[in-house]
């Protein structure tokens, strides 16, 4: 099969890149996306929620798997244009890298899905199974109205998602020597801890939120939760913020509040942590509030078809076998695993992502669609 044009998908990235898509807008991106796939047989559904745009993109029949390319066309905002060598939102090619907001994460990848798959649909009209795009706008956001939401109508539906490939940027040093395999959880808390304001020469009187939280906080942070699972790192609780006080040194505080997050390996499950560290706050005698947020489930992809034919066509395009890790934070692939789905990330280069002066290597771009028709050619073709 002769290769794209070299400027297809770098013009795409370019014309994404100067949508300043900032997180929840869409401004348009999905819409030019799915009028190219229309052109090449895709139907496409657009399913907006609250102010969240969602694109269903998808090609072939119901008989056979269904493998998706899971992606998102909203951006981190830029910060002080000033500070970057160039505007954000005018990519600019300097000796051979691309420079722009979402060039590495995720326009990039989202321009190399949509050639992958128009080169794929045009020469492969009837292939076996089906083949699927799934953008957002909420991504980088709250990450509610976005792929959340969709897969709650994909489940209410029955739509079946067999494989998914994740383009966020999962490669650290050359395109391709990393395959994600899987991500721990995360679960967030807003702790308000209540005591009896009062002044400090008093206390008596009074109740110190601090001095009865310090405790079982401390407890919190020194536990050790597990050992691992697999090749996931053991489950860590980090407090991000404390707030207690006046601004004034003679008076005891009324309330403290806390915000922690865990990040948490397939050994737990969100409603079970919260059981554990309510008891750990219940044993210490703490009189409290917790507001709890599931940001997601941990996910795992064991070896298989998929996890097989990344790990082959990645050892292509790098060299060398890639590294399978379950490292890094969260993904919306945390979402589509729960549907029955086996989940994986392969994109760029991550050093860049979210920093002033973000960037994509052009070669590294222009490979892209090549590596993802690849993949998909294997999985749908070479296992049918």
């Amino acid at each position: 099969m002769s290769a794209a044009p070299a400027s297809e998908v770098l013009a795409l990235t370019c014309d994404l890149i100067a949508r300043p898509s900032v997180t929840p807008d869409d401004l348009g991106c999905q819409r030019m996306i799915a009028e190219r796939l229309t052109r090449v047989g895709f139907a496409c559904e657009h399913l907006r929620y609250g102010e969240v745009d969602n694109l269903w993109a998808v090609h072939g029949a119901d008989a056979g798997p269904t493998l998706v390319l899971l992606g998102h066309t909203d951006v981190v905002p830029s910060g002080p244009v000033d500070a970057w060598a160039s505007d954000p939102y005018l990519p600019e090619i300097r000796d051979g890298v691309l420079y722009g907001r979402g060039a590495a994460d995720m326009k990039g990848s989202v321009a190399a899905f949509v050639v992958a798959l128009e080169r794929f649909a045009a020469a492969h009209p009837q292939h076996p199974g089906r083949v699927a795009l799934l953008l957002t706008s909420d991504e980088e956001g709250d990450a509610i109205d976005g792929v959340r939401r969709v897969a709650d109508t994909f489940r209410a539906r029955g739509e079946r998602i067999d494989w998914c490939v994740t383009g966020e940027p999962s490669s650290t040093r050359k395109l391709g020597d990393l395959l994600r395999v899987g991500r721990r959880g995360t679960l967030s808390a807003t702790l308000n801890v209540i005591g009896v304001q009062g002044h400090v020469a008093y206390p008596d009187k009074a109740r110190n939120p601090i001095h009865q939280a310090m405790p079982a906080l401390s407890e919190l942070v020194a536990r050790r939760w597990d050992e691992g699972y697999e090749t996931f790192p053991p489950t860590s609780l980090q407090i991000s913020n404390v707030h207690a006080g006046t601004g004034a040194n003679n008076v005891i505080p009324g309330e403290l509040q806390v915000l922690f997050n865990l990040r948490y390996n397939p050994s737990w499950n969100a409603e079970s942590l919260e059981r554990e560290c309510e008891q750990v706050l219940r044993m210490h005698g703490l009189e409290y509030e917790i507001r709890w947020f599931r940001g997601g489930e941990p996910f795992y992809t064991p070896e298989g078809p998929l996890r097989a034919a990344a790990r082959e066509v990645l050892t292509g395009f790098a060299g060398a076998a890639p590294e399978e890790s379950t490292g890094g934070g969260t993904s919306d692939a945390r979402f589509i695993a729960p549907l029955g789905a086996q989940c994986i990330e392969i994109g760029p280069i991550n050093a860049s992502i979210h920093k002033v002066d973000e960037n994509v290597s052009v070669a590294d771009l222009e490979a892209l669609p090549d590596l993802y028709l690849a993949l998909i050619e294997r999985l749908l073709l070479q296992a049918a």
